[in-house]
């Protein structure tokens, strides 16, 4: 029998039971995929993290990501956690005055920053990979009929567009937070779709935050990947971020602001969003703070398959 030490960890929130939770096993060397994929559905969260040793010498560690039904390539929330962990668990960085760690994940090596204050871990920044956008093949109606919406409550002063840092998210600007809240997508066929073209999740966005230090209000929904709402999502809100720029939503040049999510499923967090312009292109950085909720062991008596 192997004893595996796992944790629960609040991302994006300054309070335990809020934000989005997720899966860390911070050693995960002697696993098979098997068992991730056994642990990740065990644990139950909308994704686990894996940490495990990396060739990469760009990189601290390799990391691996598991919704209770399948591997991702990227998770922001659970990035983020494991690197909270790392550094209030086992001390790591946490009192440099540059502190910094990268993981290496399937979409390539996302750098990490620890921003320490009085001596003490504050939040954890993540640069995301390269932001994309595309076009999408749906009429407004069927979009609208996807995520719940009536037509007249999907804000077309932005285009719909599909936007990447590590995952493809569907990303649907929304006049209200009201509408957002009142939102009931149609899963199944979200699911279909999703599943068709790619896409991980479906990003609902609106400027009307209701909250004086928040840019955005969002909303997040992942049944293609087995997840029926994710709570705060680093990867989704980063490549909202990307759709920003690349779209011209904002102005290119550098922004920060905060992103407010989680309110619609009784766990409010939120993500600081940094973009910076390197080479006329936008880099985008989100970040967060977390709280670690549960840390236990798990047993394993035998091999999965």
């Amino acid at each position: 029998m192997r004893n595996i030490k796992v944790y629960h960890v609040d991302a994006f929130s300054k309070e335990a039971f809020g934000g989005n939770p997720a899966g860390v096993v911070p050693d995960a060397t002697m696993l098979t995929e098997g068992e991730m994929k056994q642990i990740a559905r065990e644990l139950n969260l909308s994704e686990t993290a894996f940490l495990l040793p990396t060739k990469n010498d760009q990189a601290d560690y390799r990391i691996r990501f598991f919704t209770p039904t399948t591997e991702i390539d990227f998770c922001g929330h659970a990035t983020l956690a494991t690197a909270w962990l790392l550094a209030t668990e086992n001390q790591q960085n946490q009192h440099s005055s540059n502190a910094a760690l990268t993981f290496e994940t399937n979409i390539g090596n996302v750098p990490l920053e620890f921003i320490i204050e009085n001596n003490k871990l504050h939040s954890v920044k993540m640069t995301q990979v390269e932001p994309k956008t595309k076009s999408v093949d749906l009429r407004l109606e069927q979009v609208a009929s996807l995520v719940g919406l009536a037509v007249e409550e999907i804000n077309t002063s932005y285009p719909v567009r599909i936007a990447y840092t590590g995952n493809w998210h569907l990303v649907v600007p929304v006049k209200t937070r009201k509408a957002i809240d009142s939102a009931i997508p149609n899963l199944l066929e979200l699911a279909k779709h999703n599943k068709r073209e790619g896409i991980v999740t479906t990003h609902l966005f609106t400027f009307d935050s209701q909250e004086d230090d928040c840019l955005v209000y969002t909303r997040d929904f992942a049944p293609a990947v087995g997840v029926e709402e994710d709570p705060v999502t680093g990867s989704a809100n980063g490549a909202l971020a990307g759709y920003f720029m690349l779209e011209n939503v904002l102005e290119m040049e550098n922004r920060q602001f905060k992103i407010a999510q989680g309110h619609a499923c009784g766990r409010p967090g939120y993500c600081n969003v940094t973009i910076e312009i390197e080479n006329a292109q936008p880099v985008i950085k989100v970040g967060g703070s977390a709280v670690v909720t549960i840390s236990g062991t798990l047993s394993l008596r035998a091999t999965a398959q």
